[in-house]
């Protein structure tokens, strides 16, 4: 069996949701990234999963859509915001935070 990690990952929300996504997208949100590292002696970094107890569903929904929207515009400029509904805001900048810098900062 190979040691290479897979291209993908997933990420699973404290209401069971499951979001398969890049790991190079992943790796916007340093907390996921220090959790996937191999280097770590995570059990993330072993199997590619991530939980998340603390972060919904329809939240990290949203989180995994913005991961997508940072690389793809990575080296863009002027660049639209993505649309946030105004419930999940308060919610989102708390998974943010915890994510380390997930949908917190964007370069401009």
């Amino acid at each position: 069996m190979s040691n290479t990690p897979s291209s993908f990952v997933t990420l699973v929300s404290s209401d069971g949701f499951e979001f398969i996504v890049r790991r190079e997208s992943a790796y916007v949100a340093g907390t996921i990234k220090k959790m996937l590292d191999p280097t770590s002696n995570f059990a993330e970094a072993v199997s590619g999963r991530c939980v998340f107890s603390n972060i919904n569903g329809v939240v990290l929904e949203k989180v995994c859509e913005y991961l997508y929207y940072n690389v793809k515009h990575l080296n863009s400029k002027d660049v639209s915001d993505m649309e946030i509904p105004p419930e999940l805001c308060l919610e989102l900048l708390m998974a943010a935070d915890y994510l380390n810098g997930a949908l917190s900062s964007t370069s401009t």
